[in-house]
């Protein structure tokens, strides 16, 4: 598999606190047949969340030769999970926040609980930009919990969706959970994501994968793990 939504570098958002978390992290998404992954600190605009651009690709490099040391074979790629804001298109030109993989995909979050003021405005004005917009988990957020349309609609605009595996077994709630095997029927899911935050449980590949086998032919799901998200680390657009 090829994660597309992962919080492994240090001490830059809630996810890996230090370079040891961030190996045991890594080792533990590798054990699992993890062969690439992409790097994706949050970028939220007026939080302490806004590690630079720079910053991360430091952070990368020395993650890169940590792994390297202890032996880890996996590929690095750098990116951000960006919270909604008209001025994603200023932050990408000034390299302060980073498409996936030096690509022409981002990865955009929403309120978890909340619904944003025309965030189907500004997901598609990044859309015109020539942007391919990804939305992280949508499975996770209460308003496409509460009104399945809305995924379907964002979806016919042209909007990929990057779904968490921990969401097939519960590990987001109840709703995530029916939600995400709603989209897998509707074959809405376009790639997968550990958004692996510390070094728990995440086991949850192999259980996503068996349960994706029910909606899904093998050649669609290969291209769900792994087909889908080259197209972001191979060709770059």
């Amino acid at each position: 598999m090829i994660d597309t939504h992962s919080h492994i570098l240090p001490g830059i958002d809630d996810g890996s606190r230090d370079i040891a978390e961030s190996i045991a992290m890594v080792q533990k998404l590798v054990s699992q047949g993890v062969t690439d992954i992409i790097a994706t600190p949050h970028y939220m605009d007026g939080t302490t969340f806004v590690s630079p651009r720079k910053k991360n690709l430091k952070l990368l490099e020395e993650l890169k030769q940590a792994l390297v040391d202890e032996g880890v074979k996996v590929n690095l790629y750098l990116g951000n999970e960006i919270f909604i804001d008209e001025k994603i298109p200023k932050l990408v030109k000034a390299s302060k926040i980073s498409p996936m993989a030096d690509s022409k995909y981002l990865l955009v979050e929403l309120p978890l609980d909340d619904e944003f003021p025309n965030y189907e405005g500004y997901l598609q004005d990044l859309i015109n930009c020539g942007f391919k917009v990804v939305l992280a988990h949508p499975e996770r957020y209460t308003i496409i919990q509460e009104n399945y349309e809305i995924v379907k609609n964002l979806s016919k605009m042209g909007v990929l969706m990057q779904c968490n595996v921990g969401s097939f077994v519960g590990r987001y709630g109840k709703q995530a959970k029916k939600t995400i095997k709603r989209m897998a029927k509707d074959k809405l899911i376009f790639m997968l994501g550990s958004d692996i935050h510390r070094c728990g449980r995440h086991d949850y590949i192999a259980m996503a994968q068996k349960k994706l086998t029910k909606y899904y032919s093998e050649h669609e799901l290969r291209w769900i793990m792994t087909g889908n998200a080259k197209k972001i680390i191979g060709k770059k657009k």
